[in-house]
């Protein structure tokens, strides 16, 4: 099996403000000629020619679908000379500026709207985004409570209050904000992204994966979700789904990186390794050497076996990141599978040292000082594991062996049992166990462990001859065990 992979944990996260800059009298039938021939007047003659307030309302409307912020602000601006009292005029004058990151000025600006028209909520709403904006939340919160209690079904307060809350880390109260919008405004565009978020973040993964399902019902082109979606179904287990969610989300747009490795990972966790190998070579392609990247192509390539290449590729992660530890621990179980033990021993000892609070690092390194003989580090290298994790088989039972090795049988004895009490179907603690009982003359209790592990793995048997050869030779003891003498 493969070790754990590098993984890519983060979904694509939006947060997209919904403003409506539209106004309320604004005519939007009139023919794209019509309303460039406005433009093209406007751009010649500025405030010079003569417009109504509805030639201004659509030639400010077309800057702002253009992003042209600026062009639609001094629109606005020329339509307010004209009509001061037009609270419509304030309030997207204030949208204007919210989104050139003039927010205090903004904030004045909606107040004016307030002033004109203190019943509406969307100049309470368009108030909690730009108070969100410059990082009070608490008075954002309460600007969207205050649209609410003026229009209870108002799906845009809804939605930015989810906002807000998502952006200050209170997941469930934003899933639940954004709910309520969804309730109200099925068809929203971007609700149903904002709750399959929450929802992931919140570990609620098949919510998630139906409020991504809802999105791209909406906008089936929608990378994001697609890609999104795919992270949750690979934390699922549901690996050829997640797949199929990256394809989709690679068919949009060829060029995002984060998807190709993620349907790397995936396709490595079904271990479809030439393939996820192709997936990470385009992570490479696209965005140059990556350490993680690199990682990930060595554990694909020791799982198939391929030590040297393994081993090149775990070189390169460590080229890009030295301090890498799982990438130390990787080199080093490349040397144990060549049986240079030596090296293996100073890249776990390395691991260690850059990261000691990982029990696998520290069991490896054990096991190389037991095979090196250096019997005290393997030792303090199990003991240090067991400070970890004081349920970690495999190091009480190198620990017991250890302990064997040094003459502290009784002692061993106890390590033994621990071993077997956590993994009492594994055939291992008893087949060691064997011999430590023989050496405090406990012949008949030796038997008996070694029974244990044969009935637990039979295999055990081609392993006694050489493991235990006085035993071996011994008819009785060969008779009680049920092996034949040839």
């Amino acid at each position: 099996m493969l070790r754990p992979i590098s993984v890519s944990t983060t979904t694509n996260r939006r947060a997209i403000r919904m403003f409506d800059f539209g106004f309320d009298n604004f005519d939007g039938s009139s023919s794209d000629a019509r309303l460039q021939e406005l433009v093209d007047a406007y751009e010649t003659h500025g405030t010079n020619a003569y417009f109504d307030s509805n030639e201004l309302e659509a030639v400010a409307t077309h800057y702002y679908e253009l992003g042209a912020f600026e062009n639609a602000l001094n629109v606005i601006d020329h339509l307010l000379d004209l009509h001061p009292y037009s609270a419509d005029g304030w309030l997207r004058r204030g949208i204007l500026l919210n989104n050139l990151g003039r927010y205090r000025e903004a904030l004045r600006t909606y107040q004016k709207a307030r002033e004109l028209n203190p019943a509406d909520p969307e100049t309470l709403v368009n108030i909690g985004i730009t108070l969100d904006s410059l990082g009070r939340p608490k008075e954002a919160l309460s600007a969207y409570d205050d649209a609410l209690a003026i229009n209870p079904l108002h799906a845009e307060a809804y939605f930015n209050q989810g906002i807000t809350l998502e952006r200050a880390n209170h997941l469930q109260q934003a899933a639940e904000a954004f709910q309520r919008c969804a309730d109200l405004h099925p068809e929203h565009p971007e609700v149903w992204y904002e709750l399959g978020y929450c929802h992931d973040r919140l570990g609620n993964d098949a919510e998630s994966v139906a409020a991504y399902d809802r999105h791209l019902d909406l906008d089936p082109y929608a990378h994001d979700a697609w890609y999104n979606r795919g992270i949750v179904l690979n934390r699922m287990g549901k690996f050829d789904e997640a797949v199929f969610s990256y394809d989709l989300a690679l068919a949009i747009q060829d060029d995002f990186a984060s998807a190709h490795y993620n349907r790397g990972n995936a396709l490595a966790n079904q271990g479809r390794l030439n393939e996820a190998i192709t997936s990470y070579e385009h992570v490479l392609e696209l965005e140059g050497p990556d350490a993680a990247t690199f990682y990930n192509i060595a554990l694909a390539y020791e799982e198939k076996t391929d030590i040297e290449q393994a081993f090149a590729y775990y070189q390169e992660a460590l080229d890009e990141e030295s301090a890498y530890p799982e990438a130390w621990y990787g080199l080093g179980s490349c040397y144990v599978a060549r049986n240079e033990l030596t090296e293996a021993f100073d890249c776990f000892d390395y691991a260690t040292h850059l990261d000691n609070t990982n029990p696998k690092f520290w069991n490896a390194k054990g096991d190389t000082a037991f095979q090196l003989r250096a019997f005290e580090e393997a030792l303090t290298s199990y003991h240090a594991a067991l400070k970890l994790d004081k349920e970690n088989s495999h190091a009480w039972l190198g620990y017991a062996e250890t302990l064997f090795q040094l003459g502290n049988a009784e002692e061993a004895l106890n390590a033994y049992r621990t071993a077997q009490s956590l993994t009492p179907h594994a055939a291992n603690p008893y087949f060691h166990q064997a011999k430590a009982l023989l050496a405090v003359g406990r012949t008949d209790e030796s038997i008996r462990a070694l029974k244990t592990a044969f009935r637990l793995d039979p295999s055990k048997k081609s392993e006694f001859r050489h493991a235990y050869p006085e035993l071996y030779r011994d008819d009785y003891v060969r008779r009680r065990l049920g092996l034949d003498r040839a």
